[in-house]
């Protein structure tokens, strides 16, 4: 059957990782903009003012802001029908405040958009990727007020009135269930509690966190309102980080713990986004976290009446669980987990599994029945440039032909997949660490992980390979 004829190829980035110039055309900071570079064994430091002697990744990132043109070009030669990106909030809203716009941001955004429009690639824009401005932290502990709901619908509602020609795909929250996760507290959600400074390892207070989803699903119901009602023919998504695990065993135990993990991490978000109420497990979980949410019964009217268009996801890898501590760990996106026996790991210890792909889409598929759109999917890796300045990424191009193939079996399995956009289609700073040297993608950007180098692009094998494919629409792999 193989997939449909407006099938959508390209690819995502977002704009605190990818885009820079975080000082130019009237942009203010962001939560992303105060994080230190890090590695594996020392985490990003959030800094309450930029410090003098620390490297800030996000500040230049791979530089787009400077070379939008030259990349858009390489998407086109790519075949790109459809590029993810993120718009900045502060560089249309520098603190979130502000009663009017900043022209200039808002500038930017429609050369750009005009840029793909020019070589026929859609704009799939995620309105609020990780960048909440730094602002709204300081002064509303993020997400965890309130207050910050008519700051987003006014945000939406400006973008969404000057590009109602321009873009026609969105994704209100990018990775939204990352907020059930104590990671989620700064990154997710804007929310800063008292204690260390590390990224990864702030205090975690869960009664903000819940309550701050609580604000995003029901700013999200009131974009996809306002939304409809400026351009009906507008297609709002959601976005959720899949985090699929197997239990490790047939211990009941284990398969206890599998479910658990799949309705508190994998189902809670889509359950409210797309079905427009809480999960019926929802009241234990918050009970176990301690949790008493204030939802209004206003709430409760408009996140019937915001549900989504359609599902997206990011899917990189599998975990299992166990009911035993003593088991082998490995790690993953936003979730480490046990170590699978049968599945090998990338250079970050992250497992691959394909097979886990389609299962996740029949799972989702058959849960929502409304369409899926793979929106993240990529290997990190460390890649290497010849002395001719080639890159050979062989591994790469195994790991996204084996994930298409799962895709497509999906599709002749029945679910309804709209697209699928791989993850860093151009070099980017990671989220997690900051380095560059975790690379996803076709096109290399010569920086380091201190920012230094030319920022020349290179094509690297996968570039020829992924133009094949959305070439052939999926049939040629090989």
């Amino acid at each position: 059957m193989g997939f449909r004829d407006d099938f959508l190829w390209g690819g995502a980035t977002a704009a605190n990782q990818f885009e820079g110039g975080y000082d130019e055309g009237g942009k203010g900071l962001s939560c992303a903009d105060m994080l230190t570079n890090g590695t594996g064994s020392s985490p990003r430091q959030i800094t309450r003012t930029l410090e003098k002697g620390m490297y800030y990744p996000n500040h230049v990132a791979s530089d787009f802001y400077h070379h939008y043109k030259e990349d858009i070009a390489l998407m086109a030669e790519m075949g790109f029908q459809v590029f993810r990106m993120s718009i900045a909030w502060t560089r249309i809203y520098p603190t979130g405040m502000e009663t009017e716009p900043n022209e200039e941001g808002l500038k930017f955004y429609d050369d750009v958009f005009d840029e793909l429009k020019a070589h026929g690639i859609e704009p799939l824009v995620t309105i609020s990727h990780y960048e909440l401005p730094f602002y709204l932290t300081e002064h509303y502990n993020g997400w965890s007020s309130r207050e910050l709901i008519d700051l987003y619908v006014k945000f939406c509602g400006t973008i969404f009135r000057r590009y109602k020609d321009k873009v026609k795909y969105w994704l209100t929250f990018n990775e939204i269930n990352c907020g059930t996760l104590a990671l989620g507290n700064y990154m997710s959600l804007g929310i800063l509690n008292e204690g260390t400074r590390s990224f990864l390892e702030q205090k975690d207070i869960p009664q903000l966190r819940y309550q701050g989803m609580h604000h995003q699903f029901v700013a999200s119901a009131m974009a996809v309102k306002l939304g409809h009602e400026i351009n009906p023919d507008f297609r709002i998504g959601c976005m959720i980080a899949l985090m699929p695990t197997y239990p490790l065993t047939c211990h009941p135990e284990d398969m206890l713990k599998f479910q658990k993990q799949w309705q508190d991490i994998n189902y809670y978000c889509g359950d409210v986004m797309v079905r427009g109420e809480y999960p019926h497990y929802a009241k234990r979980l918050w009970a176990e976290q301690g949790v008493s949410l204030e939802i209004t019964d206003e709430d409760r009217k408009i996140l019937k009446e915001g549900t989504v268009d359609f599902y997206s996801l990011s899917y990189y890898q599998t975990n299992c669980v166990s009911h035993s501590d003593d088991q082998s760990m490995t790690g993953g996106n936003l979730l480490a987990g046990v170590k699978n026996p049968y599945l090998k790991a990338s250079d970050w210890g992250w497992q691959i599994d394909p097979d886990g792909l389609r299962y996740t889409l029949n799972d989702l598929y058959g849960r929502y029945r409304i369409p899926l759109m793979i929106v993240e999917n990529g290997l990190g890796a460390y890649d290497r440039v010849e002395e001719d300045g080639s890159i050979h990424d062989d591994y790469r191009i195994a790991y996204l032909k084996a994930h298409i193939r799962a895709m497509k079996e999906a599709v002749d399995d029945g679910v309804d997949l709209m697209g699928y956009t791989p993850w860093g289609c151009i070099d980017i700073v990671s989220a997690s660490t900051g380095e560059m040297k975790k690379r996803y993608g076709f096109i290399y950007v010569d920086s380091d992980d201190f920012g230094n180098g030319s920022f020349k692009r290179s094509k690297k094998d996968s570039f020829r390979w992924y133009r094949k494919v959305i070439r052939s629409n999926g049939e040629e792999l090989d």
